[in-house]
């Protein structure tokens, strides 16, 4: 039991927020590539990333995995978007700084989401059943480059935008 819930609701639970926060977090992503900053998504996305980061950690402990240390990454890197958000309101380098640590939370929570489609997928765990096949990496490589390539586009175009 976690928080009161079966292992299978609390899973639940976390994997709505986790796609909550994907949902959310893309639209925001394309409203700041579009020179618009949307405030509700953008709470709701730092707020379910959030939690989707904290309850990742509330899952029974086998010790440090690559998915605890994605979860510590991604909660820096919420915690100086809201900083740059709520606390900079924005201004100066703080415009870079958000749109740069929220596409890097974002992407965190899609590199996570890839990594469990390939496990619990039987069409894509049957392509690369250890995570170290070519399928995996060219999924995981193209998420990497789409995001590198949003995030440059988002700074530029939301960096000259009025808000």
């Amino acid at each position: 039991m976690t928080l009161g819930m079966s292992l299978s609701s609390f899973t639940t639970l976390h994997v709505t927020f986790s796609l909550i926060g994907i949902g959310a977090g893309l639209l925001v992503l394309f409203g700041l590539i579009a020179g618009r900053l949307l405030p509700m998504l953008t709470g709701l996305f730092l707020f379910a990333t959030t939690v989707t980061s904290l309850t990742g950690f509330l899952f029974p402990f086998k010790g440090i995995t690559p998915g605890i240390k994605i979860g510590v990454l991604s909660m820096a890197a919420l915690a100086v978007a809201v900083a740059a958000l709520y606390l900079f309101d924005l201004a100066g380098p703080s415009r870079t700084t958000f749109v740069v640590s929220a596409a890097l939370a974002l992407y965190f929570n899609v590199f996570v989401l890839i990594v469990q489609l390939f496990e619990k997928v039987p069409a894509l765990h049957s392509l690369a059943p250890t995570l170290s096949e070519p399928p995996f990496k060219i999924a995981q490589a193209s998420a990497l480059a789409i995001f590198i390539a949003l995030t440059v586009l988002a700074v530029k175009r939301f960096r000259s935008a009025s808000i």
